[in-house]
């Protein structure tokens, strides 16, 4: 799914680029490309661990909630497997529709609480998001870049043409960045040459 993603961003940007490379590589090479790594900024955030801390609790509640019901089924399943000998075949078939019931309940009691941790963490994220996106916006208009990519998705990168602003949307947010970090921007899938 990621090389499907890198493949279409290489394909936009070629169709981005198509036009100036038929009016000539001085026009190309007025335009400013940048890429930045939003994900290496919003980690970096406090706001970013609080929430990481905040949801981790969350999860540990529900978790503990479906390790309760799991023993619950198991403690059923262990007494019914000891009294099945002596159960009519009537009797044995309610048990086992009963237990086959607890066990699609807890099942989909789980799906429905992976839906709700997604939809919590989407919700919870989505002001850093929103905050580091109006970030890279602003410093691309002042910079005059025509397009900002998504570092992840990047193939190669020439550091001549194409301007790397992780560090410029991390210290327009007041956010310290250390050295490992930027590197770990740069190496997710583009090289500088």
């Amino acid at each position: 799914m990621e090389s499907l993603k890198r493949l279409f961003g290489v394909a936009a940007l070629a169709w981005l680029l198509m036009p100036m490379l038929s009016t000539g590589v001085a026009s190309a090479q007025q335009l400013k490309i940048g890429y930045t790594d939003p994900d290496v900024v919003i980690q970096a955030m406090p706001q970013y661990k609080q929430i990481m801390q905040q949801l981790q609790q969350e999860y540990k509640a529900k978790q503990d909630a479906l390790q309760s019901l799991a023993a619950d089924f198991q403690e059923k399943l262990d007494k019914y497997q000891k009294q099945q000998p002596l159960l009519s075949a009537e009797r044995r078939a309610e048990r086992e529709q009963e237990l086959s019931k607890m066990q699609q309940d807890i099942q989909q009691s789980a799906s429905v609480k992976d839906q709700e941790m997604n939809s919590r963490q989407t919700e919870l994220l989505s002001p850093l998001l929103q905050k580091v996106q109006t970030t890279i916006d602003a410093i691309a208009k002042e910079r005059g870049m025509a397009l900002v990519m998504r570092a992840p998705a990047l193939l190669y990168v020439d550091q001549t043409m194409v301007t790397d602003i992780t560090e410029d949307v991390a210290k327009k947010l007041g956010i310290p960045l250390d050295n490992s970090q930027t590197a770990n921007a740069d190496s997710s899938g583009s090289t500088s040459n």
